[in-house]
């Protein structure tokens, strides 16, 4: 059997990674590996992939820099030769970018059978490019791998498997999720960054655009982050745009540490040695109840429900009070034994469910 896995970014990579692992531990299964290039990193080099111990891509497509339409159509285009030569028997795809929707039509279409990694997560904001790239990937897809239970529920609510285009032998499954098997695994690789942390201090991080581009919402984030800084070192990985932002419109306080983004071992690092997460990542969230901590999201919804109803996360959106508030007062959930994410065997179980179909 041969899987063609298409990824886009360094978080699907490191997702991947543990997938890899398990279809090389299986037999009789090869993998293909296309890098479409939706997000340009700097950190992606040969080093990347060996300290990793990912396979490196077979194909990269260079693709990045465009409009959603642009990127999408050019993916779907060079995704359909590779599929014409490589004649995989699956088409594996994760989570929500261009790259995963482009993969899923450009295979679709050629009647090759699709695997979506991170199925069945809602927002329920169609505002959001991720929410249509996951609706439109969960309808064209043979099987459903969903991370969590509410994952499942969405796509049982939504009336699947029965409204799906590829019929009634379509498979809906909660496997677990991939992250958890790669924060288990990267965790004895932690690399501490080049940078003076204290005793105690808070992970940041602010990326989003409807974050960086709203100057209120950026303004109630950083304000309520100076007055932390008052009190604890916080830092604060941040991307050169988001940085230039910054500097020309706020006023930083010098007790936020600003460094340049990480590779991913050091965030790890980063992460495993902080007293608190501060963020508007997604996956970051799922990674601090990996690693044991508490985390304050902001955003104004989650796909990852399960850590609100169980009080490890609490969203507060870009509300300077509401901020503080929370950092002061929330009284966080501390048992982290409970299993919301598969313990570190989602990986072997999607192995396990292709190997059987």
């Amino acid at each position: 059997m041969k899987i063609l896995t298409i990824l886009g970014a360094r978080p699907q990579f490191v997702k991947a990674s543990s997938v890899s692992r398990a279809i090389n531990n299986a037999e009789n299964i090869s993998e293909v590996i296309v890098h479409t290039g939706q997000h340009f990193d700097s950190n992606m080099s040969k080093i990347f992939f060996d300290e990793m111990h990912i396979p490196v891509p077979k194909y990269n497509l260079n693709i990045n820099g465009l409009s959603h339409g642009a990127m999408t159509g050019q993916m779907i285009e060079k995704i359909e030769e590779i599929l014409q030569l490589e004649k995989p028997d699956w088409v594996l795809v994760y989570g929500d970018t261009n790259s995963t929707l482009a993969g899923s039509i450009a295979a679709s279409k050629l009647h090759i059978k699709v695997a979506h990694v991170e199925a069945g997560l809602r927002s329920f904001n169609m505002k959001m490019p991720e929410e249509i790239n996951r609706i439109l990937t969960d309808r064209v897809s043979d099987v459903l791998f969903c991370p969590t239970s509410s994952a499942l529920n969405n796509l049982k609510q939504e009336g699947y498997p029965n409204i799906s285009s590829r019929g009634c032998n379509q498979s809906i499954v909660n496997v677990g999720d991939v992250m958890q098997d790669s924060a288990i695994y990267y965790k004895d690789f932690a690399t501490k960054p080049d940078v003076e942390l204290a005793n105690n201090y808070i992970l940041a991080t602010v990326h989003r655009a409807e974050n960086t581009d709203n100057k209120e919402r950026l303004s109630g984030i950083f304000d309520a982050l100076n007055e932390i800084a008052k009190t604890k070192q916080v830092v604060l990985p941040l991307h050169p745009r988001t940085k230039a932002i910054l500097e020309k419109n706020y006023d930083v306080s010098p007790n936020i540490t600003m460094i340049t983004p990480v590779g991913y071992l050091e965030m790890v690092y980063l992460i495993m040695n902080s007293d608190l997460i501060m963020t508007d990542s997604g996956g970051l969230q799922k990674e601090a109840f990996f690693f044991k901590k508490p985390c304050i999201t902001l955003r104004d919804e989650t796909e990852w429900v399960e850590l609100i109803e169980n009080q490890y996360n609490v969203l507060v959106g870009a509300d300077k009070n509401k901020i503080l508030d929370v950092f002061t007062r929330f009284d966080f959930n501390q048992d982290y034994d409970r299993d919301l994410y598969g313990a570190g065997s989602a990986s072997k179980r999607i192995v396990d469910k292709l190997i059987s179909i």
